[in-house]
């Protein structure tokens, strides 16, 4: 994956984990403004997350998305609102981060 691979997938996960910090603030109080603002920011984190797809791939993309995704709003949830995963959950989390860094190892000359 090239430097500008992770530069338009950091901005996703980003745009992403601010999509949902909004959506959980819809969650709790309500309102409309507050709904329309996650959804237009999902549909900017979606059109970042098609300049991943263009560059490596869609399996590769939706892979490390939703693990960096998985991360970034886990780390929010506990250090923003307070949540607390389960060890179980925690190591499922880590398992996912070794699959997706399985996934995106470099084959070394496959074509």
């Amino acid at each position: 994956m090239s430097g500008i691979s992770f530069l338009w997938l950091g901005l996703a996960t980003a745009v992403f984990v601010a999509a949902n910090a909004v959506l959980k603030v819809y969650a709790a109080k309500g309102g409309l403004p507050v709904l329309l603002g996650a959804l237009a920011l999902f549909c900017v984190g979606n059109w970042l997350m098609v300049q991943v797809m263009r560059l490596n791939g869609l399996g590769l993309a939706i892979a490390l998305s939703a693990v960096f995704q998985l991360v970034a709003i886990s780390v929010m949830a506990i250090f923003v609102f307070g949540e607390r995963p389960t060890g179980l959950q925690l190591a499922g989390m880590a398992l996912g981060v070794v699959a997706v860094a399985m996934i995106a190892w470099p084959t070394g000359g496959r074509a």
